[in-house]
């Protein structure tokens, strides 16, 4: 399993990737709407309003990376970490919420009859495939490296888009060789799409639900933090680890076993030593809460003879 990143590292690449996907996505907007008014293309002006809802998912993402960055106050005591898996519902939800507005708009359009595309709207969208999915590749990344449910969200905003994009390419260049009769040929893309996207937006939810309510890491994530725990000289056992993860960061709790004749004091300076080797050996991890026990062998803890 590879290392998570620096807390900090994490906050600027996710702040990075997403101030990319919205300048990419304005720019997007003004081209596929031109270009869908111009040319007749229904679905690219559909697509045009997606991208709008784009924009709007990258500044609700922003601000929940702003909100995350906040110092820890009275009234929020473990800090503003819980904005970024907010942003990431919220993002999620506006996914689902996109697929609907498209999916209308597409059955309108293969009810209401129209004029055919025009063929320079497929250039169009060729170009908007490759910067979209450019664009999702660098922010799913970023998103997966820093561990941020929000920026993954934000990323497959814009594999959406390129989904939508991709089919209304494949029903305007339908509806342009078919002819006459075929004019709702990218109406039926963008309802194809549209399903597409709803499925997306509902497989994004659950990791920023399992944020939400605290589920506990992997099985390999946990096991660093033990072996960084129990390597500490004067460790004997552990117990009763925790980990929750709290925005880009995560917090432990676990009880340790030492001698049971230890001073205060030592025990005090064990578990600090505790501490500095788990934060060394997973730098996620931004605080650590030890638990002193005395330790005292069982019949189970005893090698067999």
């Amino acid at each position: 399993m590879a290392d998570p990143p620096n807390h900090f590292d994490a906050e600027s690449r996710s702040w990075k990737a997403a101030q990319l996907g919205l300048l990419v996505n304005a720019a997007l907007i003004v081209i596929k709407l031109l270009a869908g008014v111009v040319g007749h293309a229904y679905a690219l002006i559909a697509d045009a309003a997606e991208s709008s809802i784009d924009v709007v998912a990258s500044l609700v993402v922003m601000r929940g990376l702003q909100l995350t960055t906040r110092a820890p106050d009275p009234k929020y005591p473990y800090g503003y970490g819980r904005a970024e898996p907010l942003a990431a519902a919220v993002v999620s939800l506006m996914l689902v919420g996109a697929a609907a507005g498209i999916a209308i708009v597409a059955v309108r359009g293969i009810v209401t009859p129209h004029q055919s595309p025009a063929p320079f709207t497929l250039v169009v969208l060729a170009a908007v495939i490759v910067a979209k999915e450019w664009v999702f590749r660098k922010v799913v990344r970023a998103g997966r490296d820093t561990g941020s449910t929000a920026i993954q969200a934000d990323a497959w905003h814009h594999r959406s888009d390129a989904i939508t994009s991709t089919a209304a390419f494949i029903g305007i260049a339908v509806a342009i060789w078919g002819g006459p009769g075929w004019e709702s040929a990218d109406d039926w893309g963008a309802l194809v799409a549209a399903f597409i996207i709803a499925f997306n937006g509902a497989r994004m939810l659950r990791p920023s639900i399992h944020d939400l309510m605290d589920r506990s890491p992997d099985a390999g994530f946990l096991s660093q933090i033990q072996q960084a725990a129990l390597a500490t000289a004067g460790v004997e056992r552990i117990e009763k680890l925790r980990v929750r993860k709290f925005s880009l960061a995560y917090f432990v709790d676990l009880h340790v076993q030492a001698e049971p004749a230890m001073t205060l004091i030592d025990a005090h300076i064990l578990s600090g030593k505790v501490k500095s080797a788990i934060r060394q050996a997973v730098p996620a991890v931004v605080d650590v809460l030890v638990h002193m026990e005395p330790f005292v062998e069982t019949a189970e803890a005893r090698p067999h003879s």
